[in-house]
């Protein structure tokens, strides 16, 4: 009977009601309501006789979105704005007159609705409600105005409904951890007793780091979750307060310091860079030197006794011996023709056996050489045995087996002039030298590799001597004649 919005009218016109609601809390964002509504109306048109009065109910479902979500308001806000949309049903009796003539309608209709309200928190379980909500009801008979005659008031069915109301809490929230955040709330449950969390139920992190403060070693410094929260600027996996290097990325066994060479001894303390992996150092990151002769004990070949680097670290033969040694080969002799030592070499060989033990780090090379008389493979044997007998001697007085080693050349490394007597009885001797034990044998690097009887006898003349031209032997004729031994050696 015409558009009244916002005209209370009272107590001219009677317009009141009472309801009941029960939300259920869905989200921080979103509610699910049940509203029930019941209320009363009296309307008077400014046309006589058009008038009606309506007793009518709702019973709506409406979704609610909450401002005071913890993104636009605070959860907690005093003034928390929310808005409603749904729908349900109009329930009401209408009676009156419309167009000179009285109505009855009973009127059972769908309806939507929409509803702006503002909540005002006054504690923890209790609220004040202001609301206001348009309503729509589907239907066109609540003043009995419809049809061709009257198309606008189609539209003057729909009314609003302002409302104030308390709101209480009821029950109480699920707070399993008992960190003071329900449940439906509560983004970390589980959270152990007594630990401060924030509006979400998550535990403290001052520092941002991840690391919730009750387990951060380091709750104000930035740091990582393996370090339990402690910074490591390096990145070592060491924490800054237990780094004596903290900017240089180091070694848990040298509190976070480097060590580039791997010793054992941190960049900062060593005055030895660069030493090669698995060398023994000292506390300066330097190479062990026991014998202290300037030679680092992983080159030295004598560690405990001092030498020259020239000579690996080893001490250097005395000239006294190396003329000793020279003097050795003038005074062995052999029985004739054999490889028995006669007893005025046993002397020398006993000073030779002295020799050794005053340079343990030595060996002995004994070589045997011939002249050039009798059969090249006769001579190489002899050579060999007599060099062999001496070494066997000098065992007996107790140098290492693998400190002597013996060979033989036979004729073919000649020092004088086999055509003579007397450069025959020069290339009839017994040589011994001194090397460092594991350096090349001394008679091989003056000779080279001592001959077998088999190369020998690859060259038919035999080899070449000082002082004597390869002997061509005659083409036999008859059956060969055996040589008889040869008694002048």
């Amino acid at each position: 009977m015409g558009t009244d919005f916002w005209d209370l009218g009272y107590p001219k016109e009677f317009r009141v009601g009472g309801g009941g609601h029960i939300t259920r809390y869905l989200s921080p964002s979103f509610d699910v309501s049940l509203l029930g509504n019941y209320e009363t109306y009296r309307f008077s048109a400014d046309k006589p006789g058009n008038n009606f009065e309506l007793r009518n109910g709702m019973v709506d479902l409406g979704l609610k979105l909450k401002l005071n979500n913890g993104k636009i308001l605070k959860e907690d806000a005093f003034i928390q704005p929310f808005l409603m949309a749904g729908g349900g049903m109009f329930f009401a009796n209408s009676e009156g007159r419309a167009n000179g003539a009285n109505f009855f309608n009973k009127i059972r209709r769908p309806e939507v609705f929409g509803m702006a309200g503002l909540r005002f928190r006054l504690s923890e379980a209790v609220a004040l409600d202001l609301t206001t909500s348009q309503h729509y009801p589907f239907t066109e008979r609540t003043d009995n105005l419809y049809g061709p005659a009257n198309p606008a008031d189609k539209l003057y069915d729909r009314f609003l409904v302002h409302s104030l109301g308390l709101t209480i809490a009821l029950g109480k929230t699920k707070d399993e951890d008992k960190d003071g955040v329900s449940d439906k709330k509560d983004k970390c449950p589980g959270t152990p007793a007594g630990v401060a969390v924030d509006p979400n139920g998550c535990p403290l992190d001052r520092d941002g780091d991840g690391v919730p403060d009750y387990q951060d070693k380091c709750p104000d410094v930035k740091g990582v979750a393996a370090l339990q929260g402690c910074p490591d600027r390096d990145g070592d996996g060491i924490t800054d307060a237990d780094d004596k290097c903290p900017d240089v990325a180091g070694l848990a066994a040298l509190q976070g310091c480097p060590d580039a060479d791997g010793d054992g001894v941190t960049d900062l303390s060593d005055k030895c860079p660069g030493t090669p992996a698995g060398v023994k150092v000292d506390a300066t990151g330097c190479p062990l030197d026991r014998d202290g002769d300037g030679v680092p004990d992983y080159q030295d070949r004598c560690p405990d006794r001092a030498g020259p680097a020239s000579n690996k670290g080893c001490p250097e033969i005395k000239a006294e011996t190396k003329k000793r040694l020279q003097e050795a080969t003038k005074s062995i002799n052999f029985e004739f023709n054999k490889a028995v030592l006669l007893p005025s070499s046993y002397p020398t060989l006993k000073d030779l056996a002295a020799i050794m033990a005053e340079y343990p780090d030595y060996t002995m090379s004994i070589a045997g050489h011939t002249d050039s008389k009798g059969a090249d493979d006769y001579n190489l044997r002899l050579s060999y045995d007599r060099a062999a007998s001496a070494r066997t001697y000098m065992l007996s007085q107790s140098v290492p087996a693998d400190r002597i080693e013996s060979r033989g050349y036979g004729e073919t490394k000649p020092i004088a002039d086999n055509a003579t007597a007397k450069g025959q009885a020069m290339n009839r001797r017994v040589e011994f030298d001194l090397y460092l034990t594991g350096e090349p044998n001394s008679a091989e690097v003056k000779y080279g590799p001592a001959p077998t009887i088999t190369e020998l006898q690859k060259t038919p003349a035999g080899r070449p001597t000082a002082g004597k031209a390869p002997v061509r032997k005659a083409p036999v004729k008859k059956a060969p004649m055996k040589k008889a031994p040869m008694k002048r050696k």
